[in-house]
């Protein structure tokens, strides 16, 4: 057993020792161009570029593990002439760049930095400028994406590409990211084990956050502001939302957060402000949603078709025009414990419990999913007699769609 290890201990002694670093630099080091460094490297050595303009694109690493880090000021101009960085190698680090003008293409997805069957690699500290995509990262799995800074410049979502796009890939970190102005801010497709927080995607034409066949994933703790259609999670399932704040996700085909046929998820301490659409639900089952607020919205929830068995508790709706819609008469939802700004009701026993059930299905958001022109007449007194009139004796909402002990203050956490 001594033995074996002091093998290995040999081994990796010898590995550090044998490394060496490569310097790069407009004149006078030992490289002037980045890809012909590379290419005079081998597994396990450093490159470092020192502050300056360099004019390279299609930059390609192939079975090296490099360490790749540029001083403070270090441009890579790619011309719009393809990628920044192709990579399909492990342990894999770049960090401490500038990249800029990606080549915008329909038929290829040029991006900043490409990874491809990549393994325990780490992107770090790239700022990404007049972006098509900013990582494309295909087939890879442990790695980090951390501290990064991606916009675009396109004008529609043809001309534009993700931001930080993920693709069959696996136990990934993505944390502490600045996206904007991209098609999507944050994109996983067949991606499993990652965990996704602390970044704020603003601005962007669709989603600032997309899953589709994405299951197992966790994000929390980001900010998703003006974005075209907020976030949308889709054909996914076990997938934790926490501590995130969806805002101002504002349009006619809008909403906070859209969960398209999803199972077996969690919706917890998260706030939708300001936004057309608060939860967009559609074909969701088993779905949690606790210590969450819901203010200012349009709508705070729009339960679509086939969602059953979802659980809400302890929620706060507060001010939102609607809190909530339902589409048909089938309802196996329970709400329960929540607080509602609307709620008319008393509590004798102060025990927080309103002695009266809440109703949140109102009939003019039954009216206006049905004649949408109908909004217009939102704050007539016409209105408010007919939600009171339903309220009394429902006809056209769910029956059993009730809150039976409604909280008398909002829920804190």
């Amino acid at each position: 057993m001594k033995l074996l290890f002091s093998v290995i201990l040999f081994i990796i002694s010898t590995s550090f020792a044998s490394s060496q670093t490569t310097t790069v630099c407009n004149a006078g080091c030992d490289f002037t161009s980045i890809q012909t460094a590379v290419d005079s490297s081998k597994s396990g050595d450093r490159i470092f570029i020192k502050k300056g303009l360099y004019k390279e694109s299609n930059i390609i690493i192939y079975k090296k593990s490099l360490h790749i880090s540029g001083e403070e000021g270090t441009i890579i101009d790619t011309q719009n002439n393809g990628y920044g960085f192709s990579v399909e190698a492990t342990d894999i680090i770049i960090k401490n760049l500038i990249i800029k003008n990606i080549e915008v293409s329909y038929t290829k997805e040029y991006a900043a930095i490409l990874l491809f069957k990549s393994y325990d690699f780490e992107i770090e500290n790239i700022t990404v400028e007049n972006a098509f995509f900013g990582f494309l990262i295909q087939k890879s799995k442990d790695g980090i994406v951390h501290n990064n800074t991606i916009s675009g410049e396109g004008k529609a979502e043809a001309d534009s590409g993700n931001a930080i796009h993920l693709w069959h890939c696996e136990n990934i970190r993505i944390t502490n990211n600045d996206v904007r102005r991209m098609r999507d801010g944050i994109y996983l497709e067949f991606g499993s084990n990652s965990y996704i927080s602390d970044n704020y995607s603003t601005e962007n034409m669709r989603y600032g956050l997309h899953f589709m066949f994405s299951n197992e994933n966790t994000y929390e703790n980001n900010i998703f502001e003006a974005n075209g259609a907020g976030v949308a999670v889709m054909f996914s399932k076990k997938i934790k939302m926490y501590n995130n704040i969806f805002k101002k996700n504002w349009g006619t085909a809008s909403y906070g957060i859209l969960l398209k046929e999803i199972n077996d998820a969690e919706l917890k301490h998260n706030i939708f402000e300001d936004n057309t659409i608060g939860i967009n639900a559609d074909g969701t089952n088993r779905i949690t949603y606790t210590e969450n607020t819901f203010k200012n919205n349009g709508y705070a929830i729009k339960v679509h078709g086939a969602c059953y068995d979802n659980i809400y508790s302890k929620n706060n709706f507060l001010y939102n025009s609607f809190d909530l819609s339902y589409s048909g008469n089938l309802n196996s939802n329970k709400f329960e414990n929540n607080y509602w700004s609307n709620y008319t009701g008393y509590d004798l026993d102060k025990n927080g419990i309103g002695d009266i059930p809440y109703r949140p299905v109102k009939l003019f958001s039954y009216l206006v999913n049905r004649t949408p022109e109908s909004i217009v007449l939102l704050r007539s007194l016409f209105i408010d007699i007919i939600d009171f009139s339903e309220k009394v004796s429902p006809v056209f909402t769910p029956e059993n769609l009730i809150d039976n002990k409604p909280l008398m203050t909002e829920v804190t956490w």
